[in-house]
């Protein structure tokens, strides 16, 4: 910093100010742009290390994750958090621990033994899970889980909300007789699935229409259970004119039930899922309308939640937008 304040003929406080972006500070742009010349002609850069000890924060953030990182569609969760991050000046360590619970535990000691600000804790799906009892050494946020104890806070989609918007969305478009899919919430227990079932029945009462529960069917979330399930429900003497699958794998195996059964989507039967798996949603034919999960959203939700010191263990929904593609009409295929 001597160097750059004598190459810039200022003192090394402005070099300092300049630097550190500080707030109020009269430096004039001229100065300013003589300063970063020389940082640049020396090659200067800020020593991080020796700054987090002399404030006494490392700027660091860690993200620790199953198979959040392998994973194309939950992928942006860490791009959403890193975003959020560098807008205030912290880098991310992610670690993706691929479920391995040693490693998840060396991991977290190593991050610790870094002095990290705080910890981004998250899941490839939306479960209640038990956390490590380390990261209760650092403020941590949850992401796309619950802790099963509620000791720390996490920031989750929000599925009953897209649920029932999925649900209205179809009947906003004529249907009245509308079938669900849903992976099996019993043998399960998934928030996920419990509370966008619970969006659908409440959606169908609200529209003082009748909760048919011989058009509801538990899967497996796979597509090969939910064909078998679509093909019973299409086949009916009185089929459903529109289907709501628990997630996009469910919707492709209605798809493929649809066209073996001779019927056209949207023609025939529309169809709605849930997640927004692009390499499914987005190629199949005609292309799957769908609610999105908020990934993004939720890792920059949650890394905000960090840095404003707001850890109160307390859930935090992000809405999930809908994603219109072509797979719904009107009963008959009307627009």
């Amino acid at each position: 910093m001597h160097d750059v304040a004598r190459a810039a003929g200022v003192s090394q406080a402005t070099v300092s100010m300049v630097l550190n972006e500080v707030d109020g500070s009269r430096v004039s742009a001229e100065t300013r742009a003589r300063v970063m010349d020389a940082v640049a002609e020396l090659g200067y850069r800020v020593n991080s290390a020796a700054k987090s000890l002399r404030e006494g924060h490392s700027r660091l953030i860690g993200f620790v994750g199953d198979i959040v990182a392998s994973t194309p569609f939950a992928g942006e969760i860490i791009e959403g958090a890193q975003d959020r991050a560098w807008v205030d000046g912290h880098l991310m360590l992610i670690v993706n621990t691929g479920g391995d619970r040693v490693l998840e535990e060396r991991a977290i000691d190593s991050l610790l033994s870094r002095q990290v600000d705080g910890i981004v804790y998250a899941a490839m799906y939306h479960r209640r899970l038990k956390v490590p009892a380390a990261l209760r050494e650092v403020p941590t946020v949850v992401l796309n889980a619950e802790t099963e104890d509620g000791s720390l806070p996490s920031v989750v989609p929000d599925e009953y909300g897209g649920g029932r918007a999925a649900t209205q969305y179809l009947i906003d478009h004529g249907h009245e007789r509308v079938g669900f899919i849903n992976i099996n919430t019993l043998s399960s227990r998934l928030p996920a699935a419990i509370d966008r079932e619970r969006g659908f029945v409440d959606a169908v009462t609200a529209a003082g229409l009748r909760v048919d529960k011989t058009l509801i069917k538990h899967g497996d979330g796979d597509a090969e259970s939910a064909y078998q399930h679509a093909a019973r429900l299409l086949d009916r003497k009185r089929p459903p004119t529109a289907i709501f699958c628990g997630n996009d794998r469910t919707a492709w195996g209605a798809y493929q039930a649809a066209a073996d059964l001779g019927l056209r989507i949207p023609d025939d039967v529309s169809i709605i899922g849930f997640d927004n798996q692009t390499l499914i949603a987005a190629h199949l034919r005609p292309g799957l309308t769908t609610m999105a999960l908020p990934f993004a959203e939720m890792g920059r939700v949650g890394v905000g939640r960090l840095l404003s010191g707001d850890v109160t263990p307390a859930i935090e929904a992000v809405g999930c937008p809908l994603v219109e593609r072509s797979s719904v009409a009107g009963p008959g295929g009307a627009k």
